[in-house]
């Protein structure tokens, strides 16, 4: 078998050094950060080419009534938007902007995921979300899949395992959400 495909293809993990020099590749990010404890919140009702700022995932985390975990992920669901155009999709993409990239590493997180395409919104904002990720010693997952069957399900164990590909910006993982993990492996 043979598989040919670009690091940051389908549901994917930026490493740090995606965002400058500075950052370690995909083959040094700490195993520890691969298997958090997550929530996943609600942001479907945000509009196209929005960006999603500190009073959205706030209040989003108040309606889910859990806490953001420490240590842990947030998983932001925009919701499919399967009346656009793929066009549309690609040139109307939201996301969050910088002061939300700062509210989520106050809080604590590892990493934030997002069921887009990028974190930020397609202009130059993405890019400074990309930079803030260094900045704050966190990163993002893109493309995740299937976010609506984690809303209001509670708290859980988030898996995304990346490829240790040498010196890589960026890898694949298989991105799953784990309710009450402790009981499923000692009971």
């Amino acid at each position: 078998m043979f598989v040919s495909m670009p690091d940051h293809a389908g549901t994917h993990i930026d490493a740090p050094s995606h965002f400058g020099k500075t950052g370690i590749p995909i083959n040094e990010y700490p195993l520890e950060k691969c298997i958090v404890p997550g929530i996943c919140i609600e942001l479907r009702h945000i509009s196209p080419q929005a960006e999603i700022a500190p009073s959205d995932l706030e209040a989003a985390v108040k309606k889910c009534a859990v806490d953001v975990p420490r240590g842990g992920t947030v998983l932001l669901c925009t919701g499919p938007r399967k009346n656009l155009s793929r066009k549309r999709i690609c040139d109307g993409q939201f996301g969050v902007n910088v002061a939300a990239t700062e509210w989520l590493a106050n809080k604590g997180v590892v990493h934030f995921g997002i069921d887009s395409m990028r974190p930020g919104p397609m202009n130059d904002v993405n890019l400074l979300v990309h930079k803030a990720c260094l900045d704050l010693d966190i990163t993002h997952i893109e493309s995740l899949c299937n976010l609506v069957k984690l809303l209001g399900e509670g708290p859980f164990t988030f898996i995304g395992l990346p490829m240790k590909w040498r010196n890589g910006s960026a890898s694949p993982i298989w991105a799953v959400a784990m309710f009450d993990l402790e009981n499923s492996i000692t009971g």
